[in-house]
């Protein structure tokens, strides 16, 4: 394949964004740009946590792919595409984005090769998708065509078809405002296909128009495409197609900013803007269309599973001229060896030691005697011992293992250093700096992390604490502890907590079996460790709990995540509960584990009320059960048997949840009232946890004090029983 030109250069002409200042760059140079100069948009920040504990200390965007940061793919395709100016949109860790883009090749203030005239590096503190976009749209930057991209794509996809389609579009209707590009990707299993939810696109292909958008879950009771009878009256070739993937590429012009800004339920890009868009043409007249690619490679690294299946594809030189030979950053000097082997200079190899094929070796890295390496992706500097295996692994740089340790399908940031016979499992993240003892085991899919916590200040600034090792997790010589989610962790910061809420993250789907790149899987091994290998169900799910029992903590964040997204936005639980369902299925949820998600998602909810717009408790419990459909939820799903039993464990888990919120008590009081009151529970179940509660010999403290203010409404219930039975009484 030959490589596409790089850095073609646009027109000069005006600058759009006349006199704005570049962060720490001076201000932008003025050119006379023309009419056809192409700007980007990207966004640097997901506003999701999925890659935690390793965004608690870098961007996503520079997290390393094949050894080279993410957003380094995703400015080679931008530079291919000849884009002129770029705006960056970061949120979390601005300076660390800023400080790498002024360093690199691409800044044109401090590179004369960039192939951009303008780059800006815009903090925001937007929270989602949509606040990016309004934001951008009050800053009046945008001048004519963009394109809007994430940080994380990797595409050696040309553009200049689809771009010249658009701009011919526009200029005979201007109500044309957005090209999506897509990828034909089969009716079958693909790997770089999102899993779970199918996003179902209906086009009219003798318009190359997208008059249609929904997402379709395997669950459904009715699979079929809702379309307004208007659709079937204008167009009369449609096509639905459910094989198309989503690479995240959007030309667009500055209209579509204004329906942003006009619409600020819009969060995200397909399921709010792309949906409500085509939904309301008839009042808003604007019209989306789409350029389908047969050939070429373009994906999103958004999740876990992604990040295996891009790495994968990456080292198969599907994306070229994106592999490691190319050499994206300066100092790399990867060669592509025989047997698919990538090595860099400097690389020791001890004589009976085997790297095999779709290897990745970076510069300075040592390998011992007797230890086998495979499928797998090794940075710079590291120090691997004797008899060390490492399969299907992605180990970044500076690491540090000792003789004899296994290292399976697992992820190992900077600077970490794993202690001699120590078993890494499937699925583990060992994040930045973390130490290891020797002779550990670190389960399936743990997450350790060296992270500073956050906590409250009085000033209201927040504050870093550092977080005691646990020597049950990383040996008595190690350093680190298990990193958990904010609906989880035993923080009472209720702002971080609010904060991490929006940004939930997910290992659901992450895989990576050298058997398939694709393959999933929910199931435990003989000894609930480590899945099959060649499953097709092999994931990075966790399968235990702090109790030990089976936990699914994939399936846990998910469904958390989805349903704190239907609470916060207000949305229909009707959708929601085909998405919960659709999760259950995959991930072989028990009814313990759907209660459980079910009541963190709304005491999480509850709490973020609380705590964020410091509303009454009982107000914010109202208003989160106010939600359309969220009380036909709660007892169609987290209480659909209706058994005492089932209910008893549901205000259990609310219990559980709430001991680590700082208005617990009060949530907690003011969740049984409002959901006896919906009847949700009835008054003999509620009692019954009481008494189950009163009955244990040892209950927590923590556990008691949390339920100490729902004291008040369990005696009014007993006084209104008693009354209740003393007027039957006398009735009778």
């Amino acid at each position: 394949m030959s490589n596409p030109q790089k850095g073609k250069g646009a027109p000069a002409g005006k600058g759009a964004a006349k006199g704005k200042k570049a962060p720490a760059a001076g201000k932008k140079v003025e050119n006379d740009i023309g009419e056809d100069t192409l700007q980007a948009v990207i966004l640097a920040d997901s506003f999701e946590t999925r890659f935690n504990p390793f965004t608690l200390e870098t961007p996503r965007c520079l997290l390393p792919l094949a050894n080279t940061p993410l957003i380094e793919y995703t400015l080679e395709f931008l530079a291919m595409a000849g884009v002129a100016e770029i705006y960056i949109y970061c949120g979390a860790h601005t300076a660390e984005v800023e400080e790498y883009i002024l360093s690199s090749k691409w800044h044109p203030n401090t590179s004369v090769a960039s192939p951009f005239k303008y780059v800006e590096i815009v903090k925001t503190t937007a929270r989602s998708v949509g606040d990016a976009l309004r934001d951008l749209d009050g800053r009046d930057t945008i001048s004519g065509d963009f394109l809007l991209v994430h940080g994380d794509l990797v595409s050696n996809l040309p553009i200049d078809e689809a771009l010249a389609k658009h701009r011919a579009r526009r200029i005979k209707d201007k109500n044309a405002i957005m090209t999506m590009i897509l990828r034909a990707g089969g009716l079958g299993e693909h790997r770089t296909k999102s899993k779970g939810i199918t996003p179902v696109f209906v086009v009219d292909p003798t318009q190359d128009r997208c008059v249609h958008y929904e997402e379709m879950n395997p669950l459904q009771a009715h699979k079929y495409v809702d379309l307004d009878e208007l659709v079937l009256k204008e167009h009369k070739n449609i096509e639905i197609r459910t094989d198309l993937i989503d690479c995240g590429i959007d030309i667009c012009t500055p209209d579509i900013l204004a329906l942003w800004a006009e619409s600020f339920d819009y969060e995200v890009q397909r399921r709010h803007f792309l949906h409500g868009v085509l939904k309301d043409f008839e009042l808003n007249g604007k019209t989306i269309h789409t350029e389908i690619v047969e050939d070429r490679y373009a994906a999103r690294v958004f999740n876990l599973q992604s990040y295996d299946s891009v790495s994968k594809d990456v080292l198969g030189r599907w994306a070229y001229p994106l592999v490691p030979d190319s050499n994206l950053v300066a100092g790399q000097n990867y060669k592509f060896e025989r047997g698919s082997l990538y090595k860099e200079d400097g690389v020791m190899l001890a004589r009976t030691c085997k790297a095999g094929k779709k290897t990745v070796l970076g510069k300075g890295t040592s390998v011992g005697d007797g230890s086998v390496i495979s499928n797998s992706i090794i940075g710079r500097g590291c120090q691997i011992g004797k008899n060390v295996t490492i399969k299907d692994a992605y180990i970044w740089d500076d690491v540090v293992i000792g003789d004899g340790s296994k290292i399976d399908r697992a992820i190992i940031a900077n600077e970490a250093s794993i202690g001699e016979n120590c078993t890494i499992h499937p699925g583990a993240l060992i994040s930045y700096k973390v130490r290891i003892s020797a002779n550990t085991i670190i389960r399936e899919s743990q997450r350790i992390t060296r992270a500073k916590r956050k906590i409250d200040s009085y000033d209201g600034d927040d504050e870093e604490e550092d977080v005691p090792s646990d020597p049950a997790i990383v040996g008595e010589e190690g350093a680190g502890y298990e990193f958990l989610d904010a609906d989880e962790y035993p923080d009472d910061d209720g702002d971080a907590s609010a904060f991490h809420a929006s940004l939930i993250y997910s290992t659901a789907h992450l895989n990576l079996s050298s058997a398939s790149i694709s393959t999933l899987s929910s199931e435990p091994s003989d000894d609930g460790l480590a899945p099959n290998a060649g499953s097709r169900h092999a994931s990075f799910t966790s399968l235990l709990s702090d109790e030990g029992e089976s936990n699914n903590e994939g399936f846990h964040h998910d469904a958390v995540q989805g349903l704190l997204d239907a609470l916060r936005e207000n949305a229909d639980f009707d959708s929601a509960k085909l998405e919960f369902m659709g999760l259950r299925l995959s991930n072989n949820a028990n009814d313990h584990q759907i209660r459980r998600a079910i009541a963190v998602a709304f005491s999480k909810r509850i709490a973020q009320l609380v705590e964020g717009e410091k509303m009454d408790a009982s107000k914010a419990t109202a208003s989160s059960l106010a939600t359309s459909g969220a009380v036909k939820f709660l007892k169609n799903v987290a209480l659909s048997t209706g058994a005492e039993e089932d209910a008893v464990d549901f205000i259990s888990c609310l219990q559980k949840d709430l001991v680590h919120r700082a208005n617990g008590p009060v949530i907690l009081a003011a969740l049984c009232q409002k959901l006896y009151l919906a009847e949700v529970v009835t008054e003999e179940q509620l009692l019954a946890w009481w008494d189950e509660c009163e009955g244990l010999e040892e209950e927590d403290a923590e556990m008691r004090d949390v339920r100490g203010k729902t004291e008040v409404f369990v005696k009014w219930l007993r006084e209104a029983e008693s009354e209740s039975e003393e007027e039957s009484s006398d009735d009778e």
